[in-house]
């Protein structure tokens, strides 16, 4: 009967566990401090971990989340002079909807044109050379 050395293995996983997510965590402060985009796939890459492990991590997931959002460059903020009125989007919809129109008539009449050329094509003899 052999004896039973599980506890080793055990021990092991738990130490390569806290090794990596300690890795983890000071690769999440680095970025930071340098101010570089904190992401899942930044830390990933900088600690060689999967992007599916740091989700499972509930505390380093949270503080990937929040310092994600804290590096976001903030979209300015058009001012109601820059915003299009709704008279203006209704006319721009207009404009547009003449030009599909035009555009469709077009395109009928280049269709119906090259059904004729065709037409007149298939009814020309073959010549041989």
């Amino acid at each position: 009967m052999q004896a039973d050395n599980s506890h080793h293995i055990r021990k092991a996983a738990k130490q390569r566990h806290e090794l990596t997510r300690s890795k983890a965590i000071a690769a999440l402060r680095t970025l930071e401090s340098q101010g570089a985009a904190v992401t899942f796939e930044s830390v990933a890459a900088a600690t060689s971990v999967s992007r599916s492990w740091l989700y499972t991590q509930p505390d380093l997931r949270d503080d990937i989340i929040r310092l994600r959002g804290a590096h976001r460059p903030s979209q300015p903020q058009a001012s109601q002079q820059d915003r299009a009125s709704t008279d203006s989007l209704h006319a721009r919809l207009a404009v547009a909807q003449d030009r599909i129109r035009a555009l469709s008539t077009e395109n009928a009449q280049l269709q119906h044109q090259l059904a004729l050329a065709l037409g007149h094509k298939r009814r020309e003899p073959v010549r041989f050379r």
